[in-house]
Order: structure tokens, then C-alpha cells, then sequence
């Protein structure tokens, strides 16, 4: 687990453990380009109390995610300014008015980027105890990170054992994970993109993967084809863009395309996209499928039972970059869009 030396903005000190008062974090202007703490604010108000079948959560660790940047525009369903933002996040019931909640609980919720949640039963998840697993996995390679790769593999590109793949923004929560799940899954050479030299490293020297490359060196195609000289089956893609046409390229006949995210687009939508070749998508017989994890959050408990007893055995490792302090989680959601993150990237409480 690392911890991530962000630089600080000038945000008020308020720690996650509270007790009379409570701070949200909210959206209060549309970015155009990349974001900065001034589309921000930390608003403190009374701590709330529960009403009749809700409970209170002093939440502890809390999640930050690419999708949050594509919830900061103006599109359905995303943030409504003025308002605490949402998120994942894991927290201790310390008030309960639910016979379904008991003070101490760990529950996974939804309300998160705030110290504080009144939250109802069906809001939550309470979790599991797993002996030798840390309560970050269940935002990490148990949470919806690992569900979002585990799928991938499993559902979307129908894994076989000895398939190549190719994974963008292959450093960071998704793409650790898809390494290290598709080794155990036995798939064939293991390629991946990333940002800069030491993330090329953690990924051929920590993750398992076999060959990577800082995407910054030169063209995506030329680099990809060095990587993969014989081409690859599967394509797990975070980033659309240079890397998706160059990933089509590679790609043999029936090889598929998993379409996760877009980060390459997420500052600047209106960029023109890099064009590949229609036909190979005929030629080759290939597939391109997107999905969002959220239809597929009844495989969590097949998610647990593959990757739990390798957690337990020391086979598998979650990457993790954590920041300390709730008064932060602008700064880490900042610098997880420039990518100083290495694997998925969680603010710690007062835990």
C-alpha cells in the first residue's frame, strides 16, 4: 500500500471523526477542462441525526473514481451543484434507529465525499469478515474496482486460458486488477500502457504483467506492436482514444474489445477522436462491448469467492495508494486525474 505525496491545497483541516459537527463536500461550478479545488467547497453544518428507520455512519475511508470527472458535467444523472457529491464509501453505524442497523456495523454505502451519512438499510452493504483481508479491499479489488475487472474478464471478454491481452491505463485501479486477475485466470502475455517509468515498472516487476509501456513515448500503434509483436486476443480498454485504434490494429480474428472507460476524453470531450479501421472490425470478427458495473452487482459474492482465498494466500495483492485525511479527497481526486496513483486510490479517516 502507498501513500500518496499529493501537493496540498489550502483546504480547512476537518478530520472524518466528529462529534458535533458534520462537513460535506459540494460541486459548485461545471469545470471546462480539467477541474480544479474551485469548483469545490467544504461545507460544515450539525451533525445529522437519524429519523425512524435510518441510521448514522461515521464514515471511514472513502472512494474516489474517473467516473466522478464525467458526474461534474452537465449530462442526466450526473452532479447537481450545491449538493454533497456521491461516492463510495465505508463507515461505522454510531447511531441507530433501525432494528436492521446496530451501532458498530462496517457498512458499504453510497453517500460518500462527506464525514457523515444518514443512510437506510436498503442503502447499504453490510460486509463480510474475512480473516488476513484489509477493510480498503472492499473499496479496492472486492469493491467495485475489482467487480469492474472481474467482470470484464469473466462476462464481457469470455477469458480463455492462453488468451494475450492488452490493458490501458493499465496502472491504475481497474487495470491492476485486471492484471493480477487474468494471471490468475490463465491468460497468456499480459501487456499494459501507463504513464510514466515507474508505473511501467510496478506493472512488469509487482503485477505480473509481462510487458508495458509509458504511452508518452511515442505513437500508441508503434509501441503496442513492439509489446505484442504477435498480436493480442483481448483488449481491456480505460481510455479510448490512440490506445483503442491501435488496440484494434492488434488485435487477431475473434479478438474482443472491453470498453470500461474514456478517460483520454474526460477534460477534453469535445477533442476529435482518433479514427481506426471500420473493417477490421469485420474482417477480424471482432467484438466491442461496454458495460457498466452496476448491472452486474449480483456476481459481488462470485466476486469474493475467486478472490478472497488468494488474498488469503499471499497470490493476490491489492494495489492501493492511500491519502490521509477527509480534508484531502479534492486533492486525491485531483491527482488521481493526473495519474500520481499507482492502483486504486482511497482516502483514510481518523479509522
Amino acid at each position: 500500500m502507498n501513500t500518496l505525496p499529493l501537493a496540498r491545497s489550502p483546504l480547512p483541516s476537518y478530520g472524518a471523526v466528529m462529534t458535533e459537527n458534520a462537513i460535506t463536500v459540494q460541486q459548485t461550478a461545471r469545470p471546462h477542462g480539467f477541474p480544479t479545488t474551485a469548483h469545490f467547497a467544504f461545507v460544515e453544518s450539525a451533525l445529522p441525526a437519524p429519523v425512524v428507520g435510518t441510521a448514522l455512519v461515521e464514515n471511514l475511508y472513502w472512494s474516489v473514481d474517473p467516473y466522478h470527472r464525467e458526474m461534474m458535467d452537465d449530462v442526466p444523472g450526473g452532479f447537481a451543484l450545491h449538493t454533497p457529491l456521491e461516492g463510495r464509501t465505508l463507515g461505522r453505524v454510531v447511531a441507530s434507529r433501525t432494528p436492521e442497523l446496530t451501532e458498530g456495523d462496517v457498512v458499504f454505502h453510497r453517500q460518500g465525499w462527506r464525514t457523515h451519512s444518514v443512510v437506510r438499510p436498503e442503502e447499504i452493504r453490510r460486509l463480510p469478515r474475512f480473516d488476513g483481508v484489509p477493510l480498503t479491499a472492499f473499496l479496492s479489488i472486492l469493491g467495485g474496482t475489482g467487480l469492474t475487472a472481474y467482470v470484464g474478464l469473466t462476462r464481457i471478454a469470455r477469458l480463455r486460458e492462453g488468451d494475450d491481452l492488452f490493458v490501458s491505463a493499465a496502472a491504475g485501479g481497474v487495470g491492476t486488477a485486471t492484471g493480477r486477475f487474468a494471471r490468475l485466470l490463465g491468460a497468456g502475455r499480459l501487456v499494459g500502457s501507463a504513464g510514466s517509468a515507474a508505473k511501467v515498472d510496478h506493472l512488469t516487476r509487482e503485477v505480473g504483467y509481462d510487458a508495458a509501456f509509458d504511452y508518452h513515448e511515442g505513437p500508441a500503434a508503434d509501441l503496442l506492436e513492439k509489446a505484442a509483436p504477435n498480436g493480442i486476443d483481448v483488449f481491456v480498454d480505460n481510455v479510448g482514444g490512440e490506445q483503442l485504434a491501435a488496440a484494434v490494429g492488434a488485435l487477431r480474428e475473434f479478438g474482443r474489445i472491453v470498453r470500461i472507460g474514456t478517460v483520454s476524453r474526460y477534460n477534453t470531450p469535445d477533442a476529435p477522436a482518433p479514427q481506426f479501421n471500420y473493417s477490421d472490425i469485420v474482417e477480424k470478427s471482432l467484438r466491442m462491448e461496454g458495460f457498466l458495473v452496476s448491472h452486474y452487482r449480483d456476481l459481488q459474492d462470485e466476486l469474493y469467492d475467486f478472490a478472497v482465498p488468494h488474498l488469503q494466500s499471499g497470490r493476490l495483492t491489492p494495489d492501493e495508494t492511500v491519502v490521509d485525511g477527509f480534508e484531502h479527497i479534492v486533492d486525491a481526486f485531483l491527482g488521481m486525474l493526473r495519474g500520481e496513483n499507482t492502483g486504486k486510490i482511497i482516502v483514510r479517516g481518523d479509522v
